[in-house]
């Protein structure tokens, strides 16, 4: 979908300590994310470049991993060259059963 250009991590490669970007919107976010996941919707992305680790493992993750994969080639594209998409998103990440968290008082979901 995006070209051999745009690196990817299965959910269960993802590095302990690696920084997950979660661009998703605030609802999504609400139901449930990675623990140590930071939100930041992706429309927000271009104003909030300085947030993004420059050093270290970087995931962006979204619900499936469309979202997350234009994030990816746009830092990619500014110079970012340590990130990566989640493959299949928080579906796949929840499928897998890493763990979840939510902000919403409800059972941790991907919606």
């Amino acid at each position: 979908m995006f070209g051999p250009d745009v690196p990817s991590v299965a959910p269960a490669d993802v590095a302990e300590g690696a920084h997950i970007v979660d661009v998703r919107e605030s609802d999504e976010w609400a139901a449930g994310h990675a623990p140590d996941a930071r939100h930041l919707p992706m429309n927000d992305v271009p104003a909030r470049l300085a947030e993004i680790p420059t050093e270290g493992d970087v995931v962006v993750v979204c619900r499936s991993g469309g979202r997350s994969g234009q994030v990816v080639a746009y830092l990619m594209g500014n110079g970012w060259d340590n990130v990566r998409n989640l493959t299949g998103g928080m579906r796949q990440w929840a499928a897998t059963g890493r763990p979840m968290v939510s902000e919403d008082g409800q059972p941790a979901r991907v919606i």
